[in-house]
């Protein structure tokens, strides 16, 4: 019978419900505890389903002129940064910006296997005086700074600080001496107006005097290869309208720093220095930090398999 009142809990009923109270929240604040140890200690809660990972997503283009996720084919940052250790990588930076100044010491001529040549040139210009030199230092230093991230060990002929040269003669050895896994001659070419689009120039079988290609061919072919699809791909530059019959390939026995090297070894022409279109390429910084990627792409590539 009710008579609006409340009748007294028993007091065991009670003991028990305070119990349940008092344990619950100890599973809290154990929980809790442990959450914040884990935290402390930098650790990271499990992700949906259990699994604790880091992203891997591409972010957008940088400063550096690239194309926002254009790293050497099949590798993320950090495989990147040590994909090519071990691996030496000599760059010719072709010319010299003090080649001009010192016209007796470049005509000189010296062997380079089946005849006779200068020792170096001063090399082309854009009709604006842009110098080939100049391009040639510029895009060698970028794509030193890749090929170094990625673990290289990177060799130049020359970086400005000689009074000229090295001869083509010297260059060659130079490669030789380091044992290079790879070489690369760095050019711009100086053809007509028209003329446009970038070639490599590939050594062909030479066998006279101190030049013996034999051993190259095959290896500088497809380091040429290689370099020419993802120069290609990351610069967006055509393959030469004018030499290689559209493949951007070109085969020559009249280079000395080609005939002597007993390592893979190739020249890049990088465009016509001569031509409008090219030229605006050649003399934009961005664009060269683009071609910079694309030879370090390219070396890699060619490394890799």
């Amino acid at each position: 019978m009710s008579n609006g009142s409340t009748p007294p809990v028993p007091r065991r009923r009670l003991r028990g419900t305070l119990l349940v109270v008092v344990a619950a929240v100890a599973v809290v604040g154990l929980g809790g505890w442990l959450v914040w140890r884990s935290s402390a200690a930098g650790g990271e809660p499990p992700r949906a389903g259990g699994i604790s990972g880091h992203g891997t997503g591409h972010g957008p283009a940088g400063e550096d002129g690239g194309d926002g996720g254009h790293g050497p084919r099949g590798d993320g940052p950090g495989k990147q940064q040590g994909s090519l250790r071990g691996k030496v990588v000599v760059i010719d930076p072709g010319h010299n910006p003090h080649n001009r100044d010192h016209g007796r010491e470049i005509a000189r001529q010296v062997d380079i296997g089946n005849s006779r040549k200068e020792c170096d040139t001063t090399g082309t210009s854009t009709d604006d005086g842009y110098a080939e030199a100049s391009f040639t230092l510029d895009v060698a230093r970028r794509a030193r700074t890749l090929l170094q991230k990625a673990g290289a060990k990177v060799v130049f002929t020359q970086d400005g600080d000689r009074a000229y040269g090295p001869c083509v003669d010297k260059r060659a050895a130079i490669g030789n001496k380091a044992h290079a896994d790879a070489a690369l001659s760095l050019h711009a070419d100086g053809s007509a107006a028209g003329n446009r689009g970038f070639h490599v120039i590939l050594p062909a079988r030479v066998t006279a005097g101190p030049a013996d290609t034999a051993a190259i061919v095959k290896p500088s072919r497809r380091l040429g290869e290689r370099l020419a699809d993802r120069f290609h791909a990351i610069t967006g530059s055509a393959r030469s309208n004018y030499i290689g019959d559209g493949t951007g390939l070109d085969v020559r026995s009249d280079l000395g720093g080609l005939n002597l090297s007993t390592v893979p070894k190739v020249f890049l022409e990088c465009g016509n220095m001569r031509d409008p279109k090219d030229a605006a390429n050649l003399t934009d910084a961005r664009w060269r930090q683009k071609a910079a990627r694309g030879i370090t792409e390219g070396i890699t590539d060619f490394l890799a398999h």
